[in-house]
């Protein structure tokens, strides 16, 4: 049986007890440990904000105006991922986002870009109904270097089209901390003939350079001149820059469906004026437009423009949070369904070699050694999924491997091995393959946690799979819930199988939905086919389905504002023992 033993040659665990050590060895991965998660910070990482102007975008339709989108792509393990997406401007040729794109840069690496435009069908956000317009592919290392950087995107078919893309890049530095803002707005112009003009509020930063960058774009209210928008968060370096007296330049428009939206009047402020709002109290501007006040003796204003809240969210780190006493709870689910072939063959995926583990123990070990740093009891839950189980051999698709139903921990991920392989014999590999039922078992823990309202445990559920799951919109719906929680997972597809259908785990225009059509909260999923990484090292495997979960932890208890315990607290609180 496959063990982690003591290599002979290097002293370090590894698949064999020969003078010659394999390339599959837990040093490899324990080296990569702190970076997977982002223990320590490297000094070339820095965070960069990407904000996107197109112009001169045609449309294929002639008769109405394109409703543009761009969807930024990364490339990653030689395949394009989605990182994000803008938001959809309605009949615009010569779009402005006020979607900003943050991302990490690495001076040591090449980060590939490729930022897609598309033309979204007014009845459906989704890109499976949109028109590809063209794209644009670039590093992000090219936009760093010069600021600005503007390239014309190339058409279905790769010919130059007349659309340039201009991307302009800002590092974050300093300060991350988030505004969060509520405006409404009282007797405003009326624009419309038969109908309420139907506002919204554009507020731009004025630059170093006497530009004008633009920082949000509030939604419409339709028809009304008493509007009170969304409440909305901005970082405080998009707003300002972190300077709290930086002229912020504001826009109240009555929006038009062909684009030609019609000008009602602006103010200036500042983040310091702003602030005023803290308490409670209302801050207000007169909204003015310098053409009535030229023509109009007795004008005083276009309405009335009103911050009813402004309120500063500290951001904290994925270290804070952990230094804070904040454990990851590990739990592994298997896919023990027959397409899995029989463990006695050594076709099969779950075949235990002397010498070399199989791919769901690759796995298992590679994201198992980095959680458990984390983790201060080092027990963890394993399930298996898809068989027939002793002593009645009944079909589970939530068993404990251990057998011990009342205690499914397993100790340290080398007693996780053993109770995989000592399972293995004693079952009958069946089907379907159903995970909605092992997400709603962890998800019940989870929300147990959710009522404590302290950053103390987050769970992390490995689910190792074999195939495409056959219970799609039970697990959406259970993705949907556990958004709600403490929780992340991540399905690593092991073997051959066509594994396009998981992506559907993404979403269909972006963002997973359950069949009833309510979106996930956070996005918690991560898949990965293992054949990916089939020659890569484990620690490989580990960065790329481990990159999210710090700020996936960090974004679940900034969202439910729960500040992590500052060090000091949670060692006092921790109970004394030997």
């Amino acid at each position: 049986m496959w063990k982690l033993s003591p290599c002979s040659s290097c002293g370090s665990p590894c698949t064999c007890e020969k003078t010659s050590c394999p390339a599959f060895t837990m040093s490899d991965i324990y080296e990569s440990a702190a970076n997977s998660l982002g223990l320590f910070s490297s000094p070339c990482l820095t965070k960069v904000e990407l904000r996107l102007t197109c112009k001169g975008i045609s449309d294929r339709d002639a008769l109405s105006k394109p409703d543009p989108c761009v969807v930024l792509n990364m490339q990653s393990h030689g395949q394009w991922m989605e990182v994000d997406r803008t938001e959809v401007i309605r009949s615009c040729v010569n779009p402005t986002y006020s979607k900003v794109f943050t991302l990490d840069y690495y001076f040591e690496e090449v980060q590939r870009l490729r930022f897609e435009l598309y033309d979204i069908n007014s009845s459906h956000n989704g890109l499976r109904e949109a028109d590809f317009l063209g794209s644009v592919e670039c590093t992000l290392g090219q936009i760093i270097s010069q600021r600005k950087l503007s390239k014309a995107l190339l058409r279905p078919g790769g010919t130059v089209g007349k659309a340039i893309i201009t991307i302009t890049a800002e590092e974050l530095t300093g300060n991350d901390d988030y505004i969060e803002l509520s405006f409404s707005a009282r007797k405003l112009d009326d624009k419309d003939f038969f109908s309420k003009s139907d506002p919204f509020l554009e507020i731009y930063r004025l630059n170093d350079d006497a530009t004008l960058q633009l920082v949000y774009r509030t939604e419409t209210v339709m028809n009304n001149l008493n509007p009170v928008w969304k409440t909305f968060k901005v970082s405080l370096n998009s707003l300002c820059s972190g300077d709290h007296e930086r002229k912020l330049q504001c826009t109240v428009w009555d929006w038009d469906s062909n684009g030609k939206h019609d000008y009602i009047g602006e103010f200036e402020a500042t983040f310091k004026e702003m602030r005023g709002a803290i308490d409670g109290r209302q801050v207000q501007w007169p909204c003015i437009n310098p053409k009535y006040k030229v023509k109009k003796k007795n004008y005083r204003n276009s309405g009335i423009v009103i911050l009813n809240q402004c309120k500063i969210i500290k951001m904290h780190s994925f270290l804070d949070y952990i230094m804070g006493g904040c454990q990851i709870q590990f739990t592994v689910a298997i896919d023990f369904t027959a397409s899995n072939g029989d463990p006695r063959n050594s076709c099969s995926l779950h075949y235990i070699h002397p010498f070399q583990p199989n791919e769901y123990l690759k796995a298992l070990v590679a994201v198992g050694e980095i959680c458990q740093d984390y983790d201060s009891d080092k027990m963890f839950p394993a399930f298996g999924f898809g068989a027939r189980i002793p002593p009645d051999y009944k079909v589970s698709h939530d068993f404990a491997v251990n057998f011990n139903e009342e205690n499914p921990e397993c100790a340290g991920i080398q007693g996780l091995v053993e109770a995989y392989q000592a399972c293995l014999p004693k079952l009958q590999l069946y089907g379907p393959t159903n995970i909605a039922p092992i997400i709603q078992k962890v998800a019940n823990t989870a929300s147990q946690e959710v009522h404590t309202k302290e950053a103390m445990q987050y769970f992390i559920l490995l689910i190792l799979t074999d195939g495409v799951i056959t219970d799609m919109a039970d697990t959406r719906e259970a993705i949907v819930q556990a958004s709600h929680l403490p929780m992340s997972i991540i399905i690593v597809g092991v073997g051959n199988a066509d594994f396009t259908d998981m992506q559907m785990l993404d979403g269909d225009d972006g963002i997973l939905r359950s069949p009833k059509g309510e979106p996930v909260l956070r996005d918690i999923v991560q898949f990965v086919p293992f054949r990916n990484f089939k020659h890569a090292s484990p620690a490989a495997l580990a960065k790329s389905v481990l990159a999210e979960v710090p700020n996936q932890v960090v974004d679940y208890y900034n969202s439910k504002g729960i500040k992590p315990k500052v060090p000091s607290e949670y060692q006092s609180s921790r109970p004394f023992g030997p």
